[in-house]
């Protein structure tokens, strides 16, 4: 079963959620795990997938779409994560992916944002029902 974190950022910003996102993905990859980044949709895939190009300057994030190499240490994608992965789950989708146990730790990231605050509650709900061990980061900068 996973750990889940819970970062809530002081920030109604989508921007601010992805180059946190970023930041989370290159801890992880330096840390030598896998990490599968759920996107809402592709626009965000795209706009995270720049954004990990130029994220820093003095270091680089090998990442690639899912579609296109799913071996990859960071992939990023829509919809359920693939069968081998394992490592970390950041989820910035609606809902829970029901290969979510295949993971060692999973990250929500939640803004100041209506839908994004009720997405944030309804995983949480989930994953306490189930008996996820839940940690709750209140960031107090981006």
């Amino acid at each position: 079963m996973p750990q889940v974190d819970f970062y809530i950022l002081p920030s109604s910003e989508p921007r601010d959620r992805l180059e946190y996102a970023c930041k989370l993905t290159a801890k992880a990859w330096r840390e030598g795990m896998q990490v599968y980044l759920r996107c809402i949709d592709a626009a965000q895939c795209t706009e995270l997938d720049q954004r990990l190009w130029r994220f820093r300057g003095e270091s680089f994030v090998p990442h690639d779409l899912v579609e296109e190499a799913p071996d990859s240490p960071v992939v990023l994608g829509i919809g359920e994560p693939p069968q081998n992965r394992e490592g970390l789950l950041i989820n910035l989708a609606a809902g829970v992916p029901a290969r979510v146990e295949g993971f060692a730790r999973v990250a929500e990231l939640v803004i100041e944002q209506a839908s994004i605050r009720q997405t944030g509650r309804d995983n949480f709900r989930f994953y306490r029902e189930r008996g996820y061990s839940l940690r709750d980061h209140r960031l107090t900068r981006c």
